[in-house]
């Protein structure tokens, strides 16, 4: 039987919850997430789960259907392969803008949260490490000056917000991604436009070695849930 979690959650924190069993598979495609059980197995009022789940669709992880409930949408492999192919070119073109537009106070701002992501790596801590990366991501969506593009590319983040925390926790990606982040800022720094973006993409990028892993976490996990 699942252990209740008796300490208050907020809406946001349901969200990651959820996201991270929608992506590892507690909650396969077509699962429905009824507000009751989610309620009780958190122990919490069904305001703000209802509140996560409504996140979740906006997402794209989940679909709302009037007066049947929310059930997990179906995004298979290929699918996501597809969809980080797109975010690489989107935070390419992010990064490659920054470049030529940014602030000197907007390149601290990137600093900042570079050094942020150095912290939480020595001190181990990967749900900080993940915020302190979107907070990464993010600075360089707002130093391209072009906010029809930050809003795409903020949109198909969330939509792989779980899949992009659930990388993380391959081996050794979160120095990997470390030493991506610093060859990035060097650039960014730099105003090595072209450099900067090929790093990102990159970065961003799930193909090779990193595409396996990545489906080896997916599979890890799944069999732990089943074990």
């Amino acid at each position: 039987m699942m252990e209740v979690k008796t300490r208050p959650r907020t809406a946001q924190t349901l969200r990651e919850a959820l996201e991270d069993d929608i992506a590892v598979g507690r909650y396969p495609p077509g699962s429905r997430l009824d507000e009751v059980t989610l309620a009780t197995r958190f122990a919490v009022s069904r305001t703000p789960i209802r509140e996560a789940l409504i996140e979740l669709s906006v997402a794209g992880l989940v679909e709302i259907r009037p007066r049947r409930g929310a059930f997990v949408r179906d995004i298979g492999i290929s699918r996501l392969v597809e969809m980080f192919q797109v975010m690489a070119e989107l935070e390419a073109m992010c990064v490659r803008l920054a470049c030529r537009r940014m602030t000197a106070e907007e390149q601290a701002v990137l600093v900042a949260a570079h050094e942020a992501c150095i912290l939480a790596a020595d001190q181990q801590t990967p749900d900080d490490y993940f915020h302190a990366n979107e907070r990464f991501h993010e600075a360089i969506y707002a130093a391209s000056h072009n906010g029809f593009l930050a809003e795409q590319a903020r949109a198909l983040q969330n939509r792989l917000k779980a899949y992009r925390r659930l990388q993380l926790r391959v081996r050794n990606r979160v120095k990997g991604s470390l030493a991506e982040h610093q060859a990035i800022v060097d650039a960014v720094l730099e105003g090595d436009a072209e450099k900067a973006e090929n790093v990102l993409r990159s970065h961003i990028l799930i193909q090779g070695e990193r595409f396996n892993d990545f489906v080896a976490s997916l599979d890890g996990a799944k069999a732990s849930l089943l074990s």
